[in-house]
This record gives C-alpha cells, sequence and structure tokens, in this order.
C-alpha cells in the first residue's frame, strides 16, 4: 500500500473488506448447499431429525476441515514460491 494516500489506502482497505466479506458468504452458501442436499431428506417435521442432525454436524466439520486444509496448503506452495521456486 505503499505510494497511496490515506484516502487511497482507505479505498483499498474498503474494498478488500467486501471482497473477503464476498468470499466468506460464498463459502457459507456452498457448505449450507452442500450439506443440505447430502444430509436432509425427510420434510414431514419442522425439525431435524437424529440421524440428519448428526450428518449436518459431520458434514460442516469435515467441509472446514477440508477448506483448511486447502488453505494451509495454498500457503506453503505460495510461500514455496515467493522463496525462489518461481526460476527454476
Amino acid at each position: 500500500m505503499e505510494g497511496l494516500n490515506a484516502s487511497e489506502q482507505r479505498e483499498l482497505a474498503n474494498r478488500m473488506e467486501r471482497k473477503q466479506m464476498k468470499e466468506f458468504m460464498s463459502m457459507y452458501s456452498k457448505l449450507v448447499q452442500r450439506c443440505f442436499d447430502d444430509c436432509i431428506n425427510d420434510f414431514t417435521t419442522k425439525s431435524l431429525i437424529n440421524r440428519e442432525e448428526g450428518c449436518v454436524l459431520r458434514c460442516v466439520d469435515k467441509y472446514m476441515k477440508a477448506t483448511g486444509r486447502l488453505n494451509e496448503r495454498f500457503q506453503e506452495q505460495n510461500a514455496a514460491m515467493m522463496g525462489g521456486g518461481m526460476g527454476r
């Protein structure tokens, strides 16, 4: 952000914040849709039955762990590239 005046820095920070929120909402929406499609199939009651609730909890846990692992791998690859691996 060097070379930007205070107003430009605020605008850039606002844009980055909006982009992060959009990405979060997209991930959340995908998670909800995926777990709903995989786990919910009984529409005869308002609440989740035990089997559905357990499925949703496992689905969310697995999705969050997978997303976390993907982020870790991305950071590892990015660090490797920034550490001099690009020119090889």
